[in-house]
């Protein structure tokens, strides 16, 4: 049972993750494993497991947090299936591989390089960059194979495909809503990979804190999940009421926010 002190916290983060998730078609993780992380250290839970338990429980949450999501913005019809189905499956097989790569490269080059990569597709947005009139998305295999990098990278440094996949629907002249509807439908199966991969990573693990099911904190993810699950689809609600303009700023704000972030990880005392 969890106490009232984290409760609270744990509720207000979740809100906020749903909300981010359903306005820009993201999975909210850049919010949920900080604040898992906080619930199990003060709880003195975890032990050498916890960032692992913290990512975990996150996959888990964004499982319920995207699939809302995505329902909210099905029913507006914003959703590209085409793209989905064609994305999809290479964003997860991306992920995978991604996942098995990663401790073969340095992870302070990739954190670096990733930053200017969304710093520079940031400030493109805030600055109204408008893609040429003519442009399209790629073919079928140019789709598939953008997918599978897509959720190569996201993979590498621990976020949702949406921060990438809402920009390069963009610049294939994709209207910002059906982007970020879109990108909120592939992040579901990103996340449920996810989820299922720390699951049985987790499964035969000894020293877990109790109500665990592999790597995912039970308690913490039902809390987080129910908050979530209240807060997409008012997400959803607000990104369609916003203009296209307005919409593309603030995710590119969302962008420089989520670059910051990683830069103050890499170099606490920049």
């Amino acid at each position: 049972m969890l106490a009232l002190s984290v409760l609270i916290p744990l509720l207000t983060a979740g809100a906020l993750a749903g909300f981010l998730a359903g306005l820009f078609g993201i999975g909210g993780g850049l919010l949920i494993v900080p604040i898992v992380l906080w619930l199990l250290e003060t709880q003195h839970l975890g032990g050498m497991h916890i960032q692992h338990l913290a990512i975990g429980t996150s996959f888990a949450v964004m499982v319920c947090t995207t699939f809302s999501g995505a329902l909210a913005h099905a029913r507006r019809r914003s959703v590209r299936w085409d793209i989905v189905c064609r994305m999809a499956p290479t964003m997860v097989g991306g992920a995978l591989l991604g996942s098995l790569l990663a401790a073969r490269i340095p992870a302070h080059y990739l954190q670096l390089f990733f930053i200017a990569f969304v710093c520079a597709i940031a400030l493109q947005m805030l600055c109204r960059y408008r893609p040429q009139t003519g442009r399209h998305l790629p073919g079928t295999v140019g789709i598939c194979l953008s997918g599978g990098v897509i959720g190569l990278l996201s993979s590498w440094v621990g976020i949702g495909g949406g921060t990438l996949s809402v920009p390069f629907m963009l610049r294939g002249n994709v209207p910002v809503h059906q982007a970020i509807g879109t990108s909120g439908a592939l992040a579901w199966p990103m996340a449920l990979s996810g989820a299922v991969g720390y699951l049985l990573a987790g499964w035969h693990v000894t020293g877990l804190p109790s109500g665990s099911l592999g790597y995912c904190y039970l308690p913490a993810a039902a809390v987080l999940a129910l908050s979530t699950l209240c807060l997409a689809p008012v997400g959803v609600k607000i990104a369609h009421r916003l203009p296209d303009s307005a919409l593309q700023r603030a995710f590119g704000l969302y962008l420089l926010i989520i670059a910051a972030h990683m830069l103050w990880k890499v170099h606490p005392h920049f």
